[in-house]
């Protein structure tokens, strides 16, 4: 009995759970700390935020993502963390410098942290961080500004969002809205985001199928074959089907680097005017200097009626995004501006990044910068090509958005793993798995290009030994089984 009296008063003498808040508010303020620096941080904290980083992406973050990373998987090295930047390097937690020739996927035109933009933001972060969307914001109206004079033509209206598919869903609203008809032609191999308006005009069937059905009457051709544009033209005229716009990349993108044939654009531009339908130019990815002019359209003297705008155009401080169109297309809205809005797009710190961002880049002259590196970098890249032909298939490319397309997936991933353990970070295209993209900063210098390229040509040689290798070993296993 006294036994069973003192294991009752154990039992009621056990704490009780800490409150789960109290346990967050403790863990919030742990990262807290991490993010503002205020603890210099031992090798022990660093294999502490490693291993939490690893858990949390596993238990709360897109389960999947992280297994889904091939090339650093390849490597062997789940634990890269980034850590810090500037210009064209990035450095993990351990330390460990990587080259960035991938720069966000079009993100670091200006590289990262450029001092001019991130002085611009921490500027106006110290007067009003947001909008209160009643009082007007003076930066909006300011960067509004910069692009109506910046862009081709007569494209002059504007409209603020955060990233590149909520531009192309403005983009396809205004379409509808002005010409009062459903329809729309994209490109096989078109990328346009992810959003279900975006997501139905994109050129890719592992991204569609699974949230089919997506919207009606979105029609598709080959990526830079006029004729066959033509064709879908007239097939919709013929049978009464109403075409709004035709949408497409003036270089394909995530498709790998595709360069249309220098007549293709102008072309398309006749015939949208012939047909009667708006055009559409997606340059989220190509906008702000990335092929060697400020807009990549402007290779081929062409004005859309709609531009899309994205990624780099926040200076690779904030994100910001805009689509833009003509005084006499965006009337439509004027009615009722309210038909499309948004609660953070345009926001003051989006806007000052935006306006020093244009500010660099004609400081800079980043377009031209990226057209003498951009053809530096494709001639070694195919002296390099001539030397491996049967792995490294297809190099290709504008300005620095270059594509390196290899035999297959799995060439493709080990180069990539090659380079990472090299210190080169880069990675595939979404919408094509054999095509590695090299896409860094524009004012990257030409010292870490030549490191790039002594690193990509190891790797090319390792990988080509390994293949070698494997090749000999599974002739041999044949002959010994045979």
């Amino acid at each position: 009995m006294e036994e069973r009296v003192q294991t009752s008063s154990a039992a009621q003498a056990a704490p009780a759970p800490r409150p789960k808040l109290e346990l967050i508010r403790e863990k919030s303020a742990e990262y807290l700390e991490v993010v503002s620096g205020g603890k210099r941080l031992e090798p022990a904290d660093k294999d502490h935020i490693i291993q939490r980083t690893l858990e949390n992406f596993d238990d709360y973050f897109n389960r999947g993502y992280l297994h889904y990373r091939k090339s650093v998987a390849e490597a062997e090295d789940f634990a890269a963390i980034e850590w810090t930047g500037q210009g064209s390097i990035i450095e993990d937690i351990k330390g460990r410098k990587f080259i960035d020739c991938l720069g966000g996927f079009g993100v670091y035109n200006m590289g990262i942290r450029h001092p001019k933009i991130v002085a611009a933001v921490e500027a106006q972060l110290q007067r009003m961080p947001l909008s209160s969307q009643e009082l007007l914001d003076p930066l909006r109206g300011f960067l509004a500004e910069l692009l109506g004079e910046l862009t081709p033509g007569d494209l002059q209206e504007c409209f603020f969002i955060s990233n590149g598919t909520d531009a192309v869903e403005g983009a396809l609203k205004l379409a509808r809205l002005y010409t009062k008809k459903p329809g729309f032609i994209s490109t096989t191999g078109g990328f346009h985001g992810k959003s279900m308006g975006s997501l139905s005009v994109m050129g890719r069937a592992v991204y569609r199928k699974p949230f089919q059905p997506l919207l009606s009457d979105v029609h598709f051709v080959d990526f830079g074959d006029a004729k066959d544009l033509e064709r879908e033209l007239k097939k919709m005229r013929d049978t009464g089907q109403d075409i709004a716009a035709v949408i497409l990349e003036p270089v394909q993108g995530e498709a790998g680097a595709v360069v249309p044939p220098d007549d293709y654009l102008p072309r398309v531009r006749h015939l949208c005017d012939e047909y009667e339908v708006l055009l559409i130019l997606d340059e989220v990815q190509t906008g702000m200097g990335r092929t060697g002019k400020a807009f990549a359209c402007e290779h081929w003297n062409v004005v859309p009626d709609i531009l899309c705008l994205g990624k780099a155009l926040g200076g690779g401080v904030m994100p910001l995004s805009c689509f833009m169109s003509t005084p006499k297309i965006w009337k439509v809205l004027e009615d009722n501006p309210f038909l499309h809005s948004t609660t953070f797009g345009g926001n003051p710190l989006a806007c000052a990044a935006g306006i020093a961002a244009i500010h660099v880049m004609l400081a800079e002259d980043l377009p031209a910068q990226a057209a003498a590196k951009g053809a530096r970098l494709l001639k070694h890249l195919r002296a390099l090509q001539a030397l491996h032909p049967e792995i490294l298939r297809v190099v290709r490319g504008k300005g620095l958005l270059i594509g390196l397309e290899f035999a297959d997936r799995f060439i493709g991933y080990r180069v990539a793993a090659g380079l990472f353990k090299r210190g080169v970070l880069v990675a595939g295209t979404l919408l094509n798995a054999r095509t590695l993209r090299i896409e860094p900063a524009l004012n990257i210098s030409d010292e870490l290009l030549d490191q790039m390229l002594d690193r990509l040509a190891d790797t090319l040689k390792a990988v080509e030994r390994q293949l070698d290798r494997e090749t000999r070993e599974k002739m041999g296993k044949e002959r010994s089984s045979g």
